[in-house]
């Protein structure tokens, strides 16, 4: 085993014991950077947000430089080279419709174009799938336009789907890279988002989906019910295959105040906790990062298996946190990015001592700030809050007994409630293919099994469309 191998292992193990909850040998350090390090390594957010390869480069240069235990291999996860060739409509890109040194926003539609009108949610409960083709797609693309099938429309379609390709496996090679090069463990690996916030983010935008929630509630909880499903399939795809590191799941606005106490009880939680625990029994944690304050919610967090989570602390109350959720769950974050951005190094070893003190006495707790780290975050600070983190918090006594080359056992949750109308994974099902074949003289298994693994490819990609880019 080389220096670097040897280094990866025993950072894996230490950030594996650590999100199993157990105590380490010392507290994993694994920040969300994001265009911070296209500061560090000396690039704008328009190259790093517009060329993956210098994206990844800035990824290795810090994971060099830092020495942290676990990255994203590419957290600005927004490659504007491919929302360009489908024209998505939903971002600004940087050196295009915003400065060069802006990090990428993201353009809510107003209610009245929203990509989803009121009326069409039993087109969404019907066929999600099918939805997304032939509703949603042709109107957040400025390519793809309704009844289009104009050579730019066909070109742009073919350019997305090649463009995702050639992403994710340059990110697979980024995943060994990291490993081979400097030793560091991919932090997350799969993408998960809530049926509710899908529906706010992507579908009604927030202002249509609070209406809908007052007006339609039944229909919103259906859809929800009828995404549920695929949202869990496309997390279990696209996981990590040895069921170590967590599926991220990126939290936005089904909290107080964005809803209601009832509205989350009855919708958002009814139905995300069904995916998180399904998710549980194939193996799989789930890192909540939960933005904004949730702790209103902690008491339903708390409600989900031992160990089925990560939870990550942006503005949550960690006292609470540590109350309702420490004994079941390890806990990351909870250094506040304003911190990172206008204090001072010395503000930055405060905030860290007080979180170290409160959520990692005696483990189960990762190293990161609250939110993912922008471009405005201080070298410096980011440097206090790694150099502090390894002298103040060793932990003696040492309980890392965890194997890192084996899976985690898991106690069967319940039984799924998810009780899907369309089987997620395919767009269109082999019984349907099969009834336009004549007949077929061969092993018809076969058959069947290569049309599902090819059709499973056009269905993650509008499904990664709509949930990573």
């Amino acid at each position: 085993m080389n220096e670097k191998e040897y280094l990866y292992q025993e950072r894996l193990k230490r950030y594996l014991t650590a999100m199993r909850n157990e105590q380490p040998d010392r507290i994993p350090i694994r920040p969300f950077v994001a265009e911070f390090t296209a500061k560090y390594a000396g690039y704008t957010c328009q190259e790093v947000t517009h060329d993956y390869r210098k994206a990844f480069e800035a990824v290795i240069k810090c994971a060099r430089d830092f020495d942290w235990d676990a990255m994203v291999p590419n957290m600005v996860y927004v490659w504007t080279g491919l929302t360009q060739a489908l024209g998505l409509k939903y971002y600004a890109i940087p050196g295009i419709d915003i400065p060069p040194d802006t990090p990428f926003q993201y353009l809510e539609p107003p209610e009245q174009k929203a990509f989803m009108r009121p009326d069409e949610y039993n087109l969404l409960i019907d066929d999600p799938t099918s939805f997304l083709y032939n509703v949603w797609l042709p109107r957040v693309s400025t390519e793809l336009v309704e009844g289009s099938g104009s050579y730019r429309a066909k070109l742009a379609l073919v350019k997305g789907a090649m463009a995702m390709i050639d992403y994710f496996n340059a990110l697979a090679l980024q995943v060994e890279k990291m490993r081979r090069e400097t030793g560091t463990v991919s932090a997350i690996a799969g993408i998960l988002k809530a049926p509710l916030d899908i529906i706010a983010d992507k579908l009604r935008g927030y202002i249509g989906l609070v209406k809908d929630l007052r007006r339609q509630p039944d229909k919103v909880l259906e859809a929800c019910e009828a995404l549920a499903p695929h949202l869990t399939k496309v997390a279990l795809m696209t996981a990590d295959p040895e069921k170590k590191v967590p599926i991220g799941f990126w939290m936005h606005r089904s909290y107080i105040p964005f809803i209601s106490m009832s509205q989350f009880k009855n919708i958002h939680w009814r139905t995300l906790k069904p995916i998180i625990e399904e998710i549980w029994r194939h193996g799989n944690q789930v890192l909540f990062y939960a933005e904004g304050n949730w702790t209103p919610h902690l008491d339903s967090f708390a409600e989900l298996p031992e160990g089925s989570i990560v939870f990550h602390v942006d503005r949550s109350d960690i006292y609470e946190v540590r109350k309702k959720l420490k004994d079941k769950f390890c806990v990351s974050g909870g250094i506040p990015n304003w911190v990172l951005s206008i204090g001072t190094p010395e503000d930055v070893q405060r905030y860290c001592r007080k979180v170290i003190d409160v959520l990692a006495s005696e483990g189960g707790y990762i190293m990161d700030a609250s939110a993912i780290i922008q471009n405005d975050a201080k070298i410096e600070n980011i440097k206090a809050m790694t150099d502090f983190t390894r002298r103040y918090r060793v932990y003696s006594t040492g309980r890392q007994t965890l194997d890192s080359s084996e899976d985690i056992d898991v106690a069967d949750p319940p039984e799924s409630m998810l009780k899907p109308k369309i089987k997620p994974g395919v767009c269109i099902p082999w019984e349907e293919k099969r009834r336009e074949l004549p007949r077929i003289l061969g092993d018809e298994n076969i058959v069947r099994r290569i049309w599902e693994e090819i059709e499973s490819f056009g269905y993650l990609f509008i499904w990664q469309i709509l949930l990573s880019f």
